[in-house]
């Protein structure tokens, strides 16, 4: 009997060990907002699931209120790749020491922000703005935008009182009269156009180009690039498609962003390039002017070198 129990045992062992070997399913967490359009209708669709799921990945979503709480959690590796953020919230995770690294970029979108005022506002130009009261969400894109339009002028921040609000604050705000202008970005330019007879004062155009950046941990990126290749392409493949079937994209995104009527989310997408580019150091010179500007607003702790970051490029196709 003992015999037998182990002529057993050494063939059950075999058995086992001539079975195939799986690797453990790997998870990607990917962050994003809902401003995160692309990434957005990815998740939405389903695509980027699917593909990787036959790779062994398995992705999990991770929602967040903003940009930099997305980029802390990217740094602390609660999560491992960012969708879309604004142009200054990279610059503002780099001072403060994160280890991230550029894996895509939108490119310039400078329709896509832009000051507001009240229809009937006695203000026209630029230096109107003198002495008012600005709704602006502090360190994001729109920030940035009104430091420059306030330098085009001639003036100093000094000059305003900024009212530092979210955008739905922002447009309250506005539309009570308790502030003189409103900077925000889309959609909620264009809802403001449409909904409240908003009159743009300026866009970005010539001010701000506002580019959108995706960022990766450091260490996912080096360790899973054919992920990251997988999440480019499907950016890329996104992209094309809501740039040709604008009004289902509009469907999919309306109830998502506040029950947004789907028009006025069409009209929104068109101010957005959404066409994805690979980053590298040289496209990055106006990162440099977004660093130093909010560094000498005291913003920042001390200057930085926008180009000295880490930066991935997607295999050749």
């Amino acid at each position: 009997m003992t015999r037998l129990k182990t002529v057993s045992g050494a063939l059950l062992a075999a058995a086992l060990f001539s079975l195939p070997l799986h690797a453990a399913e790997q998870t990607l967490r990917i962050g994003y907002q809902k401003s995160s359009t692309l990434l957005t209708l990815i998740k939405q669709r389903g695509e980027l699931d699917k593909t990787l799921a036959s790779q062994g990945v398995k992705v999990s979503w991770h929602e967040f209120s903003s940009g930099l709480p997305l980029l802390e959690a990217l740094n602390l590796n609660n999560v491992d790749l960012s969708a879309d953020v604004a142009d200054t919230v990279p610059i503002f995770a780099q001072a403060a020491g994160a280890n991230l690294t550029y894996y895509a970029r939108e490119t310039p979108s400078p329709n896509a922000q832009a000051i507001l005022v009240p229809a009937d506002s006695p203000i026209n130009r630029l230096q109107d703005l003198k002495g008012k009261k600005i709704a602006v969400t502090k360190a994001v894109g729109s920030h940035y935008l009104l430091i420059a339009a306030l330098n085009k002028a001639g003036l100093k921040f000094s000059d305003i009182s900024p009212a530092w609000l979210t955008p739905a604050d922002g447009r309250a705000a506005l539309e009570n009269g308790s502030v003189a202008a409103w900077v925000t970005w889309e959609p909620y330019v264009t809802s403001a156009k449409v909904e409240e007879h908003a009159r743009v004062l300026t866009s970005g155009k010539g001010l701000a180009s506002y580019q959108r950046y995706y960022l990766a941990s450091t260490d996912y990126a080096k360790a899973h690039p054919d992920v990251l290749n997988a999440v480019y392409k499907s950016l890329e493949s996104q992209a094309a498609w809501l740039k040709t079937h604008p009004a289902d994209a509009a469907k999919i995104l309306s109830p998502l962003w506040g029950k947004l009527p789907a028009s006025t989310v069409e009209q929104a997408n068109v101010q957005r390039s959404y066409q994805i580019k690979p980053v590298k150091p040289t496209v990055l010179a106006e990162q440099q002017k977004i660093a130093d500007a909010f560094y000498q607003a005291k913003l920042l702790p001390k200057p930085i070198n926008a180009q000295a970051v880490n930066t991935w490029q997607p295999a050749s196709p």
